[in-house]
């Protein structure tokens, strides 16, 4: 794992990716509180995610929830990073229910031998 690209659970430094001035997820990317609730508004600004793998996606989402935790990001910005984490979080849950059903499959696939 990259050192430069994890700075640690508790780390105050965040890579410029996480930033939402110079990410997809910024509020000026066209991503808004009334586009958010469309419910698929928001999904233009991450459509990234889906291409995300398990490790990077919750590597992004700890740092956005460190940034909403520090309370200093102005509204508009906190809300487009809300959406991102919202999006990070579901697919983290999709890579760990298909790793499960996975699983399952080669544990049955065991016991019927």
């Amino acid at each position: 794992m990259s050192s430069e690209m994890n700075p640690g659970p508790y780390s105050d430094q965040y890579p410029d990716e996480y930033s939402p001035q110079n990410s997809a997820y910024s509020a000026s990317s066209g991503s808004s509180p009334s586009s958010a609730s469309s419910g698929d508004g928001a999904s233009s600004a991450n459509e990234d995610v889906g291409s995300l793998s398990y490790e990077r996606a919750r590597e992004e989402l700890v740092a956005v929830v460190q940034r909403l935790e520090a309370g200093s990001v102005p509204l508009e910005d906190s809300l487009a990073l809300w959406e991102r984490g919202e999006a990070l979080a579901q697919r983290c849950q999709t890579w760990l229910d298909d790793a499960r059903a996975r699983l399952a499959a080669v544990a049955q696939d065991e016991s019927t031998d």
